[in-house]
């Protein structure tokens, strides 16, 4: 599984003009799943946004589970497109939709498991996602 996490000051995502999920200070992670991604892989990357040192502070950087921040998560094949040959992304590596919908489900649930407050995007639907990065902070989680 792949994921670009940013830290953010806001972070909202709208469907039909309607605001699905959104959160104050915290990291947004769009996550995408891979054809060989499971359950274990999407349980690690959980807990390696929710661990992520990124958030500074006077003594140090701290997590979002360190200082108690959401996360919005919201999917995205995208993520794993290949472009390196022509000019049409193909998508082969990434999960079908009946894989990947489950496979981010268990990453929020590992979260919130993890005692995360997560808001989150809506499944194949056309998203528009805004966001207020801080630093900026931008990063790539592979697992």
């Amino acid at each position: 599984m792949r994921a670009v996490v940013t830290r953010v000051g806001s972070a909202s995502v709208t469907v039909a003009d309607e605001v699905v999920g959104e959160i104050g200070r915290g990291l947004l992670a769009l996550v995408g799943a891979g054809r060989d991604d499971d359950a274990a892989r999407a349980r690690a990357l959980a807990r390696k946004i929710r661990e992520l040192r990124v958030f500074p502070t006077e003594d140090g950087a701290r997590s979002a589970a360190d200082l108690g921040l959401p996360v919005l998560v919201v999917s995205q094949f995208t993520l794993y497109a290949d472009t390196r040959k022509g000019r049409r992304p193909s998508w082969a590596d990434a999960a079908p939709g009946e894989v990947a919908e489950p496979l981010v489900d268990e990453l929020v649930a590992e979260l919130r498991r993890q005692g995360t407050a997560v808001a989150t995007g809506r499944f194949g639907a056309p998203m528009r996602v805004a966001s207020v990065n801080e630093g900026p902070m931008t990063l790539l989680l592979e697992v």
